[in-house]
């Protein structure tokens, strides 16, 4: 059996957390979440900066209001969920049996890290690293590392910075906790409190058999948390990794450069957590909110999965640009999709290619200007009517897929197509062209070879009926050229239509 080994995160005030995650400019002041309904919200969490401005949980508005320079924001229980989502994932990056310990407005879990020394390090360096990886998430979080599962929780909810609990010694780092972590009901701890036990250490030293007496069986494992004892059964939970990231405004979001601010820190976030899995971002979903009771949806989706963040934001400029929002913003949902980052690497001898971040910017700026359903890939439909085709979004294809398929699609007779085809006057004899005349030159059949019939969608508007004819002619100054030929039988008519090369 592996000697117990536990890693305790915790982040306190995490509805505060999540939401100055995304809102970098607000790091700087004084920040108080409020919940409830208009009017009687009150302070459910707040930052370093508002708790020294006298800013206390349970204020009310009006109170939290009266203090100068205290910015209030709504408490968005959406942004909350996509922040533990994002939070988790850091946590899985150390260990991957995971147990939420989250309590009150804390968000916390507990990771089994033994036998990770050969990965991280020392307990002391893994926790180093886990702190670092979650500060860069955007996250403030204490670390406790114990033996005892119970002593790492309670000790990483009641410090902060980090703390590496030796063997047999979690009596002696719990004893200043005060005994509000044990979260007593108010009858308990109105006891407690007449019998002058304040600190768990003071709740170690009461003999247990006479605890137990006064107050019942549970009380034994009160002593046992207080001592740092307490065995528990590990229950890890199963992390689901989605990248989506949520942010509500509290006031309507007219102006776009502002919503481009917070959708950058946003991208930069899925970015990030995409790159712990050594992944990229393959597409990028756009939700929002706008006021009236509208949503706006749009999707991005770049020719290759790409981790540029200034690329992916660009992106996002330009496809809010072709299409803005009818109204002003409420909230914004950026979702991704994960996919494996490609390089290509080049011949020595083959011709320099564009990169593909230039020609998605490219392909986004002609959807600007053209319209979305008027670029893109032309693709042959399985249809037997002349120049059937529908359109497709571009996408890069492999090298070896295009080698294969250029080589299996050798041109060995090119077929020069004019756009619009040219409309002829023809010279039949026994049903068969001998001769026929454009609007500058006249021409002689030497030979021709058909009739080739198609028809199709008699059942609709689109009907077509062709006929086509494959001759070689010569001017009147002796030049031969082969052609196609066409004739239209539902309007009876006839057009040049290409010319063999």
């Amino acid at each position: 059996m592996k000697e117990e080994l536990y890693a305790c995160v915790c982040a306190a005030e995490f509805p505060a957390q999540a939401l100055l995650r995304l809102h970098a400019e607000l790091e700087s002041e004084p920040v108080a979440v409020l919940a409830g309904r208009a009017p009687q919200e009150t302070v459910c969490s707040l930052n370093r900066l508002a708790h020294l401005r006298g800013v206390s949980l349970g204020m009310t508005r009006l109170e939290a209001e009266s203090i100068p320079e205290l910015r209030l924001l709504a408490r968005s229980q959406e942004t909350e969920a996509a922040a533990r989502s994002a939070f988790l994932e850091c946590a899985a990056h150390f260990s991957p049996r995971i147990e939420d310990a989250t309590l009150g407005t804390a968000c916390a879990f507990v990771l089994d890290i033994a036998g990770t020394e050969r990965l991280f390090g020392p307990p002391q360096a893994l926790a180093q690293r886990l702190r670092a990886r979650l500060a860069s998430a955007g996250f403030h979080a204490s670390v406790a590392v114990s033996a005892n599962f119970h002593a790492a929780r309670l000790k990483a909810a009641g410090a902060r910075g980090i703390t590496v609990i030796p063997p047999e010694q979690e009596a002696v780092f719990l004893a200043k906790l005060p005994i509000a972590r044990l979260n007593l009901s108010e009858e308990y701890a109105e006891v407690f409190a007449i019998w002058g036990i304040r600190t768990l250490g003071e709740l170690a030293t009461l003999p247990e058999t006479d605890l137990v007496a006064r107050l019942g069986p549970q009380a034994a494992a009160w002593s046992a948390l207080a001592r740092g004892a307490l065995p528990h059964t590990f229950q890890p939970i199963e992390a689901e990794f989605s990248l989506r990231e949520f942010c509500a405004f509290d006031t309507p979001v007219e102006q776009m450069d502002s919503l481009f601010f917070v959708g950058a820190r946003m991208i930069d976030c899925l970015v990030e957590r995409a790159a712990a899995r050594a992944l990229a971002l393959a597409s990028l979903a756009v939700q929002m909110e706008l006021e009236g009771g509208l949503a706006y949806r749009r999707a991005i989706r770049p020719a290759l999965a790409t981790a540029d963040r200034k690329f992916l934001l660009k992106l996002l400029q330009l496809e809010i640009a072709a299409h803005p929002p009818q109204a002003a913003v409420l909230s914004l949902t950026l979702t991704a999709e994960a996919g494996q980052s490609s390089q290509v690497q080049l011949g020595l001898f083959a011709p320099q290619t564009p990169e593909p971040s230039r020609l998605d910017v490219t392909i986004a700026r002609l959807k600007a200007i053209a319209g979305d359903d008027r670029v893109g890939s032309p693709v042959l439909e399985d249809s037997h009517r002349p120049g059937s085709f529908r359109k497709e979004s571009f996408a890069v294809p492999s090298p070896s897929t295009s080698a294969r398929s250029s080589e299996a699609r050798r041109p060995r007779l090119a077929l020069r197509r004019m756009r619009p085809p040219a409309p002829v006057s023809v010279q039949l004899r026994a049903l068969k062209p001998v001769a026929f005349r454009d609007r500058e030159r006249s021409f002689r059949i030497a030979a021709a070879y058909g009739p080739w019939r198609t028809s199709g969608c008699w059942w609709s508007t689109e009907v077509w009926n062709a006929e086509e004819w494959d001759v070689l002619a010569e001017t009147e100054s002796g030049s031969s050229v082969a052609c196609l030929l066409i004739h239209d039988c539902a309007r009876n008519e006839w057009r040049l239509e290409a010319y063999y090369d």
